[in-house]
């Protein structure tokens, strides 16, 4: 039976829409949002009732050819859960409502679904959201009582392109170890071992290798004392690091295929800060070594290291990365499989009894 699964995923001033049926996206199509009608309203959550009409009206012709099985949103900032498929229920909307764990548009992806899934009477899930946590809780440990590393990365990503090379390996994801990669704008690597992402870097509170916009790891009493000087203030300091570091501060651009043009026409700039960013990533994906060996007497070997996101459509990166950590595994690359698609499969998956949704409880 094909089913058809309706996905609803929420971005700041877009809703990006899709149908999944017959193992593809079938209908795919990105609602973009006026800054002045965003702004119109005062919270995230104000804005429901506008996306949800216009995401009605976008799929009107859709849902005239057949009503979906399933609704599937984008799971929003929840209490730290471990990944995998949940149904959405009253907590989980509670929770993203109040914006407990924090506002996001990304909290209206649960939000919508559930609306439209009681208007015709179908199932409503979330898919590995960004709080996904199965970290070893050794790997959350810092040196300050008071801060424990968290989970915020690109959960969906990193879980579908595991299973996807798992499936053309021909081995059992379950029972399987890799180090994935995802490469975007921001970053996260993941170490996934027996189906569980143990450690992973936070690809919001600045850890890792520095991204087209993000700092990635840096030096904390530097950060500090320009704080103190006046150079930044505590907002502009995370602004900046969330979006303004990386290769838009080192290059002015945030766009690699314009920094390859650069250095094939000879910017040794250019070439230096890329040489950076391949090591940078390089030497995580390295760090994470310790991770898939620990607890693991048999040391059966890493199975493959996963380069997926926006970057890894580079050639030039991909190579440059293979040649300093292609020692350790395969490297794999996964282009194309969209979230989406990953969301779209997880719902598939629980229709068809692959995969079981999980319940979400407020506490």
């Amino acid at each position: 039976m094909a089913f058809r699964i309706l996905i609803i995923n929420p971005g700041a001033t877009s809703t990006k829409v899709a149908i999944f049926s017959n193992d593809k996206i079938c209908f795919d199509a990105e609602l973009s949002h006026s800054r002045e009608s965003i702004d119109a309203y005062s919270t995230v959550m104000d804005q429901k009732d506008f996306r949800i009409a216009a995401v009605l009206d976008l799929i009107k012709g859709e849902i005239k050819q057949k009503l979906p099985d399933m609704i599937v949103g984008r799971g929003g900032l929840l209490r730290p859960i471990p990944g995998g498929p949940y149904s959405i229920n009253s907590d989980m909307i509670s929770d993203l409502g109040s914006s407990r764990y924090g506002a996001h548009a990304c909290n209206l992806g649960a939000i919508i679904a559930s609306e439209l899934a009681g208007k015709w009477g179908v199932p409503s899930m979330i898919m590995d959201p960004v709080v996904t946590d199965e970290m070893d809780p050794v790997a959350k440990v810092t040196g300050l009582p008071e801060i424990k590393r968290r989970t915020a990365f690109h959960a969906l990503s990193q879980r579908g392109v595991a299973r996807s090379v798992a499936e053309k390996l021909g081995v059992d994801y379950d029972k399987s170890k890799f180090i994935v990669t995802h490469m975007g704008g921001g970053m996260s690597i993941g170490a996934h071992r027996n189906g569980k992402i143990i450690d992973v870097t936070n690809a919001l509170d600045g850890e890792g290798p520095f991204s087209p916009e993000r700092s990635g790891t840096l030096p904390i009493l530097p950060v500090l004392d320009l704080i103190e000087a006046g150079t930044y203030s505590f907002a502009e300091m995370r602004k900046t690091i969330t979006s303004g570091c990386g290769l838009l501060a080192l290059l002015g651009t945030n766009d690699l295929r314009e920094v390859e043009s650069r250095i094939k026409n000879g910017d040794k700039e250019a070439k230096f800060v890329f040489d950076a960013l391949t090591y940078n990533i390089s030497k995580y994906i390295c760090s994470f070594i310790p991770a898939l060996m620990k607890g693991d007497k048999s040391k059966s070997p890493i199975g493959a290291i996963i380069l997926t996101g926006g970057l890894a459509r580079s050639n030039m990166l991909v190579r440059a990365v293979d040649d300093l950590v292609g020692f350790i595994a395969p490297v794999h690359v996964v282009t194309g499989l969209e979230e989406m698609e990953v969301m779209g499969r997880g719902g598939q998956d629980v229709l068809t009894g692959k995969l079981q949704a999980q319940t979400y409880a407020a506490v």
